[in-house]
C-alpha cells in the first residue's frame, strides 16, 4: 500500500503522486489520470477515459456486427 497525504493550495485540495506512484500508472508530469468511482466507495485512477474507452468498444462492436454493409457503402 503507497500512502499519500491531501493537502491544501491556493483554495484547492492536492495529492502529490510519488514516482513510486507515477511508475505503477505507467505515468508522467503532465499526463491526465481519470479517477473512477468503484462500487466498494473506492477511487481507481485510470490513464484512459473510461467513457471514450465504452463508446470506442461500442462502435467496434457495431462495425464488427455490419462490416459486409460497410464495406459496400465505402
Amino acid at each position: 500500500m503507497i500512502e499519500a497525504k491531501i493537502r491544501k493550495v491556493g483554495n484547492s485540495a492536492v495529492v502529490t503522486l510519488s514516482s513510486e506512484m507515477l511508475a505503477l500508472l505507467d505515468a508522467k508530469e503532465g499526463d491526465t489520470l481519470y479517477a473512477v468511482r468503484t462500487d466498494d466507495g473506492g477511487l481507481k485512477l485510470m490513464m484512459e477515459n473510461p467513457e471514450l474507452q465504452a463508446a470506442l468498444h461500442a462502435a467496434e462492436a457495431v462495425m464488427d456486427e455490419n462490416r459486409d454493409l460497410l464495406q459496400a457503402l465505402a
